[in-house]
């Protein structure tokens, strides 16, 4: 057996790249299947939050013709941020990490995005903004995670539609995307599923932003619970790093997007161009129509709608997509 290396979506601007990754004790189990059916899947789901991951191993990024050194951290995550001295092309960009194991390598290649110059980045959640998950009643939610696999799962009608708009809005070339980005408070356990289900569904290509990693059965009954301020963060960092884009937020109003979305306006106060909120439940909801309010009170675009086709409209409103 041989320690498996994960890797994940990177991204990068002018003065800097950055690309993550985890390693994982060596295990005779098979590798997660999203595809099998009923407790098949189930018993795959439960085994992604069994992992063991490896900490202080080293690892090596190809970057450049040279390789750069480092070692995970104690959960087994790494992550390389290193400087861009020379100009680089666009668009996704293949990279390689390695890991050594008895003298042997073993090579993962993925990809990162450094996005040709335009005005927009799109920062959407993923639980009930594009993918069906009922996070507001906790045991259906965890029902479907479990039993239901990648191709049950079901998106919103009419969600890709805005959401390929979007990636293209402002694009006179088919071959450029907008930068898109996925955050979400759940784990990086759910990366894989998260990336089929995707591609399955033809959402945009986007780099993944997810909660530290769990290796306790317990945590799949909190799976994507509990503290949100890891979003806010990551939300905040990708404005930082890309800080001459317009951002699009858009999330859903099961948990606390509103107010994250809202505190992200006031503190940076020109780069958020809209907020689209889904409404989960059978009414809007009061807490967060006030945090729109105020949002809009900011000079920002609102959405708060119950059919992606509102939502859809509101962006050719605004002159956001054709």
């Amino acid at each position: 057996m041989k320690p498996i290396l994960k890797l994940y979506r990177g991204y990068a601007n002018e003065q800097e790249l950055i690309v993550m990754g985890h390693v994982f004790k060596p295990t005779s189990k098979e590798d997660y299947d999203f595809q099998k059916k009923n407790f098949k899947n189930a018993t795959s789901v439960i085994r992604m939050f069994r992992i063991a991951t490896q900490a202080n191993a080293a690892v090596y990024l190809e970057h450049n013709g040279e390789k750069i050194h480092t070692k995970t951290l104690d959960d087994g995550f790494f992550k390389f941020c290193i400087p861009l001295k020379e100009v680089s092309s666009y668009g996704w960009i293949n990279y390689s990490v390695s890991i050594f194991d008895n003298g042997k390598e073993i090579k993962e290649t993925a990809s990162y995005i450094k996005p040709h110059e335009g005005n927009f980045g799109f920062i959407s959640d993923i639980d009930d903004t594009f993918l069906v998950s009922h996070t507001r009643n906790p045991l259906k939610k965890l029902y479907i995670l479990l039993f239901k696999n990648v191709f049950d799962r079901k998106v919103y009608e009419d969600v890709v539609t805005h959401y390929l708009a979007l990636s293209s809005a402002g694009r006179t070339s088919q071959t450029e995307q907008n930068a898109f980005f996925y955050v979400s408070s759940s784990e990086w356990n759910l990366y894989r599923f998260i990336i089929q289900f995707t591609e399955i569904n033809k959402l945009p290509k986007a780099v993944l932003l997810l909660k530290d990693i769990k290796t306790s059965l317990t945590d799949l009954f909190i799976t994507g619970r509990g503290d949100h301020n890891h979003k806010f963060d990551k939300i905040k960092h990708i404005l930082e790093f890309y800080p001459n884009l317009q951002y699009t937020l858009l999330g859903d109003d099961s948990q606390h997007d509103p107010y994250l979305y809202e505190n992200i306006c006031k503190i940076f106060p020109v780069n958020v161009k809209a907020v689209y909120i889904r409404q989960t439940g059978t009414s809007k909801k009061s807490k967060a129509e006030i945090a729109l309010k105020n949002i809009a009170s900011l000079n920002v675009e609102v959405c708060y709608f119950k059919n992606s086709t509102e939502a859809i409209a509101h962006s050719k409103k605004i002159g956001l997509i054709l």
